[in-house]
């Protein structure tokens, strides 16, 4: 390994980008929380407030893919600044009506909408940034970074929120407001630095000597060809799943969140439906929150040494595991342990398959290849707790988790049976490693 960890660090690209990543998350992370809990206050129905949920992941899931389209037609580094100077002013306008007491259900789920289309729509743009600022050589340590300050952010989310929202929802959009004031001065700084240019375009002067020389005769133009958002969103699903190691991993993480979400959710409900405390979920989660974290923060020494594929495999039986275990132990601490197991490794598995991603899909690609996959890994996340309250309700624990266990499984089996995901290198054999499957790919024409 020619680069030593502590060198991401000092790249100050990379930092503006981590500031204002921040900012956009820990402002989401609080919104998430502090919705859910103001609508059961304000309207004590919790189906109006599974309602806001529903739309708001609908909304989320549509825009994604809109917003892998837009970050590769236009400045990555522009939409990143302008979605958090949206956010702010969403923001503020959540404040002003807290403060003057006019929070109801269409209130909340017209600022849920709102909040949900900003992060679709300019999130992809933040996401494929990386590709631009960081070296092919660096990106998986990049990854695991952002999978530690991503766990610190959930650990440390709900305390944040549940004492901001007991002295009142005010403070959970002044503090959104902020967060998102921090980002889109981040992102303004990182386009001072870097540039305001199209992903693939450089910011330099012409060279002298060049400009002197007799002009070559120019070649015929080619027509324009008209923007077209689903001709080029099909582009990028094309590329993805025509590519053998990253349409298995893909489809291997969407199993295997649906069957680890389902079963971790479905032993929760089960604990509570037993009589335990809420106190007692609150410890169980805070557990594995904390497990993580500890994986988080060994990620970005994983990475660079052991080889993705290996470390999806791994992490897949390593939830496989738990599952099992999952099945046979009903006490609540036994629980949280197989939990802990689960999760561990999840942090690493995310940075290399992430980092390996972004390193082989080419710029013109990335926005779209990357929202893609978002979006099939947020449509696992709403299914789990229907499939875990549904099965406990028809078939009872033991099935459902049986059920959650196959999932797990069957992914276990689609990542040792492809020799293409298995076979990713570390980190610094990423580049190499991805020519093999390379494909000519035309960046679209569209009016940027």
């Amino acid at each position: 390994m020619t680069d030593s960890a502590p060198r991401l660090w000092r790249q100050t690209p990379y930092l503006l980008w981590l500031t204002s990543d921040t900012g956009k998350g820990l402002a989401m992370t609080l919104f998430s929380f502090a919705v859910p809990l103001l609508a059961l206050v304000i309207t004590n129905d919790p189906a109006q407030a599974g309602i806001i949920a529903a739309v708001g992941t609908v909304v989320r899931l549509l825009t994604t893919l809109a917003g892998g389209v837009l970050a590769d037609r236009h400045r990555r580094i522009v939409m990143m600044t302008l979605g958090a100077g949206l956010a702010v002013i969403a923001a503020g306008a959540f404040t002003a009506v807290a403060l003057a007491g006019g929070m109801a259900f269409l209130s909340l789920l017209l600022f849920e909408v709102l909040l949900a289309a900003i992060g679709g729509l300019f999130s992809p743009a933040g996401e494929a940034t990386l590709k631009d600022i960081v070296p092919e050589r660096m990106m998986g340590r990049a990854q695991a970074a952002n999978q530690g300050r991503d766990a610190a952010l959930q650990l440390a989310g709900g305390p944040i929120g549940g004492m901001l929202l007991a002295a009142g929802g005010w403070l959970i959009g002044a503090a959104m407001m902020l967060a998102s004031l921090i980002s889109a001065v981040a992102a303004w700084a990182l386009g001072r630095r870097v540039g305001w240019a199209r992903p693939g375009q450089a910011d330099a002067e012409p060279d002298a000597a060049a400009s002197a020389l007799p002009a070559a005769p120019a070649a015929p133009a080619e027509p324009a060809v008209p923007a077209n958002a689903l001709r080029e969103l099909r582009e990028g699903v094309r590329w993805l799943f025509r590519r053998p190691d990253l349409s298995t991993g893909t489809v291997v993480a969407t199993v295997i969140n649906l069957g680890l979400n389902s079963g971790i959710t479905t032993m929760i409900y089960a604990v509570l439906q037993a009589g335990h405390s809420e106190a007692t979920i609150g410890w169980m989660m805070a557990a594995s929150g904390a497990a993580m974290l500890v994986g988080a923060l060994l990620a970005p020494t994983l990475v660079p040494r052991i080889g993705a594929g290996m470390l999806m495999i791994l992490g897949l039986a390593a939830c496989t595991v738990a599952m099992a275990g999952g099945v046979l132990v009903e006490t609540p601490w036994g629980i949280a342990l197989l939990t802990c197991v689960a999760v561990f490794l999840i942090p690493a598995l995310n940075a290399a398959f992430s980092g390996y991603l972004m390193v082989a899909t080419p710029t013109a690609l990335v926005g779209r290849v990357n929202s893609v996959g978002g979006v099939l890994s947020m449509g696992a996340m709403p299914l789990s707790p229907l499939i875990a309250g549904f099965g406990l309700a028809w078939a009872g624990r033991g099935p459902t988790l049986i059920f959650s266990l196959t999932l797990c499984v069957i992914a276990l089996a689609m990542g040792l049976a492809s020799r293409p995901l298995r076979s990713i290198p570390a980190e610094a054999d990423w580049a190499e490693h991805a020519k093999q499957y390379e494909e000519p790919v035309d960046e679209p024409v569209s009016a940027r």
